[in-house]
């Protein structure tokens, strides 16, 4: 399934073996923002305090961006309410129903140009997001079950594969190329411009290569631990990693993937000499795993 890293360490929590497997997003993409009109006096995240916030949804990496920047202010979500309010958010924004949003782009660049918000805390870029999080901050990854990783190796390297392949392609594409051959209409909000420009605002986000940073999951685990009891007393344990070499397909088909917290990395090039398998990947995989 495709959601945010934290996930994985929740599931940990609950017993449930998750493992992500391939890295989409190197930065949350999440703006947290105040109404001027609900707030035109707004100073600090302090001022948060018995306001209504519109995230996504509960638990989703909205709700955790929120939460972990309320946190950080001293506040507790007791102090707080958190509101669905799905895809509905700007419209809950500028009749007033909420205070203050985290939200992606284009919304958020949506309602900045027409100057409905004020932006408190941003994570579309790598600066930005240190500076919130204190680290790299892992985003959206393609993640399952270690039984499933474990019964079904080519699954799960092809599907690593496919997502590399994306990522590599959208470090090259311009907006021509999203616009013209990509992304569905509706996706655009009737405004390709705004989507353009959204796209700008979050292109560094996106991982160029499917691997997962060496801080990412302890910066994550750190960041649920802020606000989450569930995960409290819980620690990172990093453990080596492995390079391994270029091999054959059929060979990686023979390869077990049996690692825990298993992150996969494939390199496409092209063999000239060898045109029905032009395509080698070379795959590299970090471990880690959370324990009490």
């Amino acid at each position: 399934m495709s959601g945010v890293f934290e996930h994985t360490i929740l599931l940990q929590a609950k017993n449930q073996n998750f493992r992500e497997f391939v890295l989409q997003g190197r930065a949350p993409q999440i703006v947290l923002a105040v109404s001027k009109k609900t707030m035109p006096n707004y100073k600090s995240l302090a001022d948060l305090k018995g306001k209504k916030i519109g995230v996504t949804a509960p638990g989703s990496s909205t709700s955790i961006m929120a939460s972990f920047a309320l946190a950080k202010a001293g506040l507790k979500l007791s102090d707080v309410s958190l509101i669905g309010v799905g895809v509905g958010a700007g419209a809950a924004l500028e009749s007033g129903q909420i205070d203050a949003m985290a939200n992606l782009d284009p919304v958020m660049t949506k309602l900045d140009r027409a100057g409905e918000i004020r932006i408190v805390s941003d994570t579309r870029t790598l600066a930005d997001t240190k500076t919130v999080f204190g680290g790299n901050m892992p985003a959206g990854c393609l993640y399952a079950s270690q039984s499933f990783i474990t019964k079904n190796p080519n699954t799960t390297q092809a599907l690593t594969n496919a997502m590399v392949r994306a990522l590599k392609w959208l470090q090259g594409a311009s907006g021509k190329d999203l616009i013209a051959t990509t992304v569905p209409e509706g996706y655009l909000l009737d405004d390709r411009a705004l989507y353009l420009d959204s796209w700008q605002h979050v292109k560094e986000a996106m991982s160029p290569d499917g691997l997962m940073p060496e801080d990412g999951p302890s910066t994550s685990l750190k960041t649920l631990q802020a606000f989450d009891e569930t995960v409290k007393g819980q620690e990172h344990r990093p453990v080596e990693d492995l390079d391994e070499r270029l091999r054959e397909e059929s060979a990686r088909e023979r390869e077990g993937l049996t690692d825990e917290c298993l992150v996969m990395h494939s390199r496409l090039r092209t063999s000239p000499a060898r045109s029905r398998r032009a395509r080698t990947a070379r795959t590299a995989t970090r471990r880690c795993a959370i324990r009490r």
